[in-house]
Formats: C-alpha cells, structure tokens, sequence
C-alpha cells in the first residue's frame, strides 16, 4: 500500500468535513483532512482539508476553475508530492499517472516508449514486446510498434500514452486534463477510447479537467473544488447510461447545473 502521512474520504454519499470510514478493501484512494501549503506555513494553503475517497473500479472527475488546486491534488495522490497535512492512501500501490502532454521520446518508435515502462517494471525482452502490443492493440494502434513519435497524430501520441501508463500496471489511473490540447473531434474519440478501456479493465480514474462537459460524458462522480484554498464544496453522481455524447440532453442538463456552481465559486473568490 501507497500511504504518504500527514486526505480524507468522499463516497457518492458523503458529506465533505464528515468523518470518514477506514481505508480497507473496498477504497481504492483514500484523502483524509489533506491539506497542502507551498512556501510560507502563514499563507493561505493551495488546499484545505480536503475528504474524498475513490472506489475501486470508480471514474472520478475533480473540476474546478485554474489554479484551485486539482493537479496539486494528483500530484499528491501520485506520490509526487506529500501533504502538508492529512493522509493519502492507495492501498494497490502506486498509481500510474498521464499528463496533458503524451512527453514521449522522440528517439524510441511508439512501442519502445511504451517497453521503457515495462522495463522499468522488470519486465524481461521478450515479454516486453509482447506485452506493448497488446497495450497498443488495447488502445487500437495495431501495427504502430515501429512508428517514430514523428509520424503519429496527436490523438495517436495520446493513445501511445495512455498505453505506456496502462504499462505501470496501476490499479489507479490519475490524468491530468489529458486531452485539452486536442482537437474537439480527436478529443471525442479520445472519450470514447478512454470510457471503453476503464469499463474493460476496471481501473479507477481520477480524471482532472476545466471543463464541464467533459467531466459529466466521463464521470461517474463529479466533485466541485472552490478556489484558494482548494476544498470540496459539491458533489454529483451522474447516473447516465453509456454510450455518453457530448451533445446527449442529459449531459447538457446536468452540465449546465455544475456550470452555474462552478459560476459562483468563481465569482465568490474573484476570478
């Protein structure tokens, strides 16, 4: 188990600032009273006692406006950083982690990028090859084992690197805003990939993203940070039937009412 001392727990029925149930088999992550300083003890914390748990198998999405603290927060879950005060747990271990950008090497073809991670695990020659085709068969790039990161799209290096994230062997996926810098097309397939792997593999997902649309097509849960400090202030289950569409009335619905506490959390804090 992953513990970083000094989170809290949020389940689809919590109330932020309850008391949280112990970690145990059915927690995937757990935050208990996490809060996060950067610099100065006497300055306001980037985070503040945040609560929230993540079961397993569960997709979360954390929205908020920019600099609220959501990627602090991940980075905190990753192991990345520790919390000024708090616990964060991920009893399966470390999690794997993609970022906005794929940071692929430009050197190594798609499937040697994605053997680096394997090797890394300890993962013999022979199995490693193997094992990066079927990541890319997972992600479908079949046949893309010899491409230069040159030759791939954006959403194809995108892809490459949910793959090589796959490759960590988490049980906990955490991304941040992975598919902002796409195109809105390449970023619907990019949805659609994303929802298909999590549901054939049973990853939880701790999704970070500023916008709304995005974290009600993916989310089961969508949970509200206020902005500095960064603290828990809302929480949706979205109860949407899959396949999602952007453009489904459901999402809108529901998008427009995130959207409205989102508004107000940016003008109580002024920005």
């Amino acid at each position: 188990m992953t513990s970083v001392s000094t989170a809290a727990v949020t389940t689809a029925a919590h109330t932020p600032g309850a008391p949280a149930p112990a970690a145990g088999p059915g927690v995937a992550v757990r935050l208990q009273g996490v809060s996060k300083h950067f610099g100065d003890a006497s300055r306001p914390p980037v985070l503040d006692r945040i609560d929230l748990t993540v079961a397993p198998g569960e997709f979360v999405c954390l929205l908020g406006a920019s600099g609220c603290g959501k990627s602090t927060l991940l980075s905190l879950v990753a192991g990345l950083d520790a919390p000024s005060d708090g616990t964060v747990e991920v009893p399966d271990g470390r999690p794997a982690l993609m970022f906005q950008e794929p940071a692929l090497y430009p050197w190594l073809t798609a499937g040697q990028n994605i053997e680096l991670a394997l090797r890394l695990r300890g993962v013999g020659r022979q199995a490693r090859r193997a094992e990066a085709d079927r990541l890319l068969a997972l992600v479908h790039l079949e046949g893309s084992h010899a491409k230069r990161v040159h030759e791939l799209s954006g959403g194809m290096r995108q892809r490459v690197a949910l793959a090589r994230a796959l490759a960590q062997e988490g049980r906990v996926l955490l991304m941040d805003e992975p598919f902002a810098a796409l195109d809105a097309i390449t970023r619907d397939v990019m949805h659609d990939e994303l929802t298909r792997i999590w549901r054939e593999t049973g990853l939880s997902v701790v999704f970070v993203t500023h916008n709304v649309r995005e974290a009600v097509r993916l989310g089961q849960r969508v949970v509200l940070l206020s902005s500095r400090p960064g603290r828990i202030v809302r929480e949706w289950t979205v109860d949407l039937p899959h396949p999602r569409r952007i453009e489904d009335s459901g999402v809108a619905e529901l998008s427009v009412e995130i959207t409205d506490h989102l508004r107000q959390e940016i003008s109580r804090h002024g920005r």
